[in-house]
C-alpha cells in the first residue's frame, strides 16, 4: 500500500497521507512521494487540492525511528530534502490547497497543514508544536506561519510549552478557518474544496500570490502589486464570464481560464 494515496476527481486532487499505523508520520519515502504528488497537482485538470490523513491522525510529524537510524537520511536531509520542498511546493502551487485535519497534527504534520491556504478540522482533531519536548526547534515553516496566524505571544507560548490545541480553540484563535462536528467533517471539508474547484482558478492563484507577497511588502508596494495582478485577472476568460453572468442574472460557469 502506498504511503500517499492520490486521486483526481471532479477537478480536485485528493492527497491522503497513508501510514495510519504510524499516525501518518513522515519517512523519506512518504516525503518524496508527497512532493511527487504535489508536482502532479500542476496539471490543468486540477483546480483545487485536498490534503488529509488516513485513519485517526492527520500526521504525527517525523517518524523518529528514521531520525535515530544510523543509516537514515539525517536531520539535514530531512529538512532540506523532505519538509522544506513540501512547504515550498504548497505555497508556490497556483491552486488553492485545503488541509482537512481529521485527527492529531503534530510537529511537521501541524506546520504542513497550517501552510495550506484553507485549514479545516474535525472537532476531535488537535494541533501540537511538539518540537520543544525533544529539544528541537519548530520547522517546516512553523516559525514563519504560526505567528502570522495567531500572533507572536500565542505562537511563542505554544512552541515553547508544547501545549495541545483542540480544534475549537484553534478556530477561536485564528489558527484554522473552521472546525466541523466529526460526523459532518468529511462532507463539509470536501464541499469547500468542491466550491474552490468551481471558482476562477487564476484569480484564486493571483490572490494566493498577493497574500504571500504581503508578508514582506510595504503598503505602497502592495498597492502596485495588486494593480499588476488585477490587470492580469481582468484579462481572464473567467472574469469575462463572471461579469456576463452577473449582468444576465445567472450562475457563472467558470473554466479556470
Amino acid at each position: 500500500m502506498s504511503s500517499i494515496l492520490f486521486e483526481i476527481k471532479n477537478s480536485i486532487a485528493f492527497i491522503t497521507l497513508n501510514r495510519p499505523d504510524k499516525l501518518n508520520s513522515f519517512n523519506r519515502e512518504m516525503a518524496l512521494l508527497m512532493q511527487e504528488k504535489l508536482e502532479a497537482c500542476k496539471s490543468p485538470e486540477v483546480r483545487a487540492v485536498f490534503i488529509t490523513g488516513a485513519g485517526k491522525a492527520f500526521s504525527a510529524g517525523q517518524d523518529l525511528a528514521e531520525v535515530v537510524d544510523p543509516n537514515g537520511p539525517g536531520m539535514d536531509k530531512i529538512l532540506s530534502e523532505h519538509y522544506n520542498p513540501i512547504v515550498t511546493a504548497i505555497r508556490r502551487l497556483q491552486k488553492p490547497v485545503v488541509a482537512a485535519v481529521n485527527g492529531v497534527a503534530a510537529g511537521a504534520g501541524a506546520n504542513i497543514a497550517l501552510c495550506c491556504d484553507i485549514v479545516v478540522a474535525a472537532e476531535s482533531a488537535s494541533f501540537l508544536q511538539a518540537f520543544s519536548k525533544i529539544g528541537l526547534v519548530p520547522d517546516s515553516g512553523g516559525t514563519h506561519t504560526l505567528p502570522r496566524l495567531i500572533g507572536w505571544q500565542k505562537a511563542s507560548a505554544l512552541m515553547m510549552l508544547g501545549t495541545k490545541v483542540i480544534a475549537a480553540d484553534a478556530e477561536r484563535m485564528g489558527m484554522i478557518y473552521q472546525y466541523f462536528p466529526d460526523e459532518k467533517f468529511i462532507e463539509s471539508s470536501i464541499a469547500i474544496a468542491t466550491y474552490l474547484a468551481s471558482m476562477p482558478t487564476k484569480g484564486l492563484a493571483y490572490t494566493k500570490q498577493l497574500l504571500q507577497m504581503s508578508f514582506t511588502a510595504t503598503l505602497d508596494q502592495q498597492l502596485k502589486d495588486e494593480d499588476v495582478f488585477q490587470q492580469q485577472a481582468s484579462s481572464t476568460a473567467d472574469y469575462k464570464e463572471g461579469v456576463q453572468a452577473f449582468l444576465e442574472k445567472r450562475k457563472p460557469l467558470f473554466t479556470g481560464e
